[in-house]
């Protein structure tokens, strides 16, 4: 939980920060990169570590995320400017990569399936709460101290993670499974031996002496030059550059060719990085498909709704983040509960479930009357939070408990990588969908408005701010024009929502449960015995 909220916390700590950053370090004209860079490096070393993961055990590669990070913190509390600053958040991010997706596979090794609901949200109120209070913390940090401090604070909470893990979590190396016999297509393994782990856990069975772990360095360079590539696009187009300018041109064709070279690679790869049967497998693949189409529809409340918090409905910065925190509150209560949904109507049914509700909660959005009140919104966000609690715990449940052990570390950084590269996808495109109808309300402003008017969500934002220097007419006019605006985003959402449901309705009826799953509590429903690979024979499936 200490490693998660390390994670969580420097992804908003910043925020609030950056005028005093940039006051003095200079460089505002890239200081965008301060989230970006973080972001790139998170998301593109999610595959890489959850392969090493599997391959060399959870515990080093956890420690190893975690001094990364602290060194990073530590660099980015004396940097000198801002090209170095965005250096070492890079290194920062190169860490937290190791921390989101090892604590994930983590918590699925220690826990049976009838705890899981409850420790996984556990670390969802980790995430959320550091989420929340980070940019608080931030901005206190650098009004009554240093913008340095928010940095340094992570080594004390860091050194104890570390001190932590190091005493208290165990590996027992007999445990991994032979992974050249595990991923063999020849048949499947004999002679499993199961062990005890840390909490009494089952292992498949043991690793040959003679096997010496591979790592796909060429592999993992491709997917980093891919990833960087395409985020960098995503990010910076239409926003550092317009999008069918040169350099996103070069960089979407650049990250197109990567990722054709980074299937050949795997292709062809002994221990492939992102193995095949990623996508061969339709459980998986289904929901990295899901998944993706969340974190495509999460782009409209986390970002769209502090916006109409302020601008339509005149709030605070304060208020404005409580109307998007009760979303936060309800979304890992939600994920708490839902192992009595998926126990008694199985997994695909409470995922889909909750997709369906939250697509009408979407839908709900633009039917707000105008101007409204906060808590109007605040509830809406309260009901998308239990729905997506529904929606996403249960899934990443399943995808970890329908492969062993020597697969979990990387089927579960492939689902966060998806949710990941779709929260990245969804911010360009909603935000060019934001871009294309606001510019079309201004267009379309009286021409006694028009003139004096500004241009761009942002403008627009930040003229709403003062609006003490617009007329009445003309901040009412705007207002409706950020309500149109953020009703269209939230339209585009309830699509995402919509590609979610279809691609829920590839999935298997039944999930499958990896015999070394070590869960006696699933619903007999949901297990199938030779269904263990989704239609590639291994070890028999243990009913439940």
């Amino acid at each position: 939980m200490l490693g998660m909220a390390l994670a969580a916390l420097d992804s908003t700590i910043i925020a609030t920060a950056v005028p005093q950053i940039v006051g003095d370090l200079g460089g505002f004209s890239v200081f965008s990169w301060l989230f970006s860079g973080y972001l790139l490096a998170v998301t593109v070393t999610l595959p890489v570590y959850g392969k090493l993961s599997d391959t060399f055990g959870r515990k080093p590669v956890l420690v190893t995320g975690i001094v990364i990070f602290l060194a990073g913190s530590l660099l980015c509390a004396g940097a000198w400017n801002m090209a170095s600053l965005i250096a070492f958040r890079v290194l920062q991010g190169l860490g937290g990569g190791a921390l989101q997706g090892t604590v994930q596979t983590i918590a699925a090794d220690l826990y049976p399936m009838k705890e899981r609901p409850r420790i996984q949200a556990r670390l969802s109120t980790v995430w959320a709460t550091s989420s929340v209070a980070g940019p608080a913390l931030g901005g206190l940090l650098a009004a009554y101290a240093d913008w340095r401090w928010i940095f340094l604070v992570n080594l004390p909470v860091g050194a104890v993670a570390l001190w932590l893990v190091l005493r208290h979590f165990f590996e027992d190396r007999k445990g991994f499974e032979n992974r050249r016999g595990f991923e063999d297509r020849r048949g499947p393994e004999s002679n499993k031996k199961s062990f005890r782990g840390s909490r009494g856990g089952e292992g498949a069975g043991d690793r040959s002496r003679s096997a010496r772990p591979v790592i796909d360095w060429p592999g993992a360079l491709a997917i980093f030059a891919c990833g960087g590539l395409l985020l960098t696009a995503l990010v910076q187009g239409g926003v550092a550059w317009p999008w069918f300018s040169t350099p996103s041109l070069l960089l979407l064709g650049g990250s197109a060719l990567c990722a054709a070279a980074t299937v050949l690679i795997e292709r062809r790869a002994a221990e492939p990085i992102i193995p095949g049967w990623v996508w061969r497998r339709r459980t998986i693949s289904t929901v990295n498909l899901a998944l993706g189409a969340l974190g495509l529809l999460m782009v409209a409340p986390t970002v769209f709704l502090p916006t109409y918090a302020q601008a339509v409905l005149g709030l605070g910065p304060i208020a404005a983040g409580f109307v998007l925190s009760t979303m936060t509150m309800s979304w890992p209560i939600a994920a708490a509960l839902s192992s009595h949904v998926y126990n008694r109507f199985g997994i695909r049914t409470c995922a889909l479930i909750g997709m369906t509700a939250s697509t009408l909660v979407l839908l709900a959005f633009p039917q707000l009357p105008y101007p409204g009140a906060a808590w109007q919104p605040a509830l809406l966000s309260l009901a998308l939070g239990a729905t997506l609690g529904l929606f996403q715990l249960p899934l990443i449940i399943g995808v970890q408990s329908s492969v062993g052990y020597a697969e979990r570390g990387t089927a579960t950084a492939s689902i966060l990588f998806c949710r990941q590269v779709g929260q990245s996808v969804g911010a360009a495109l909603f935000g060019a969908v934001a871009n294309a109808t606001l510019a079309g309300q201004l267009a379309d402003a009286p021409a006694d408005l028009r003139a004096g008017l500004p241009d761009g969500l942002d403008a627009v934002s930040r003229a709403l701010e003062h609006a003490g220097a617009l007329t009445d007419r003309a901040a009412d006019y705007l207002r409706r024009a950020v309500d149109v605006t953020v009703e269209h985003v939230y339209y585009g959402a309830a699509v995402a929502g919509l590609l979610a449901l279809v691609a829920l309705l590839f999935a298997p009826r039944r999930f499958p449960v990896h015999a070394d799953a070590r869960d006696g509590d699933v619903r007999d429903g949901d297990v199938r015995d030779g269904d263990v690979r989704d239609g590639v024979e291994t070890a028999p499936a243990k009913k439940s």
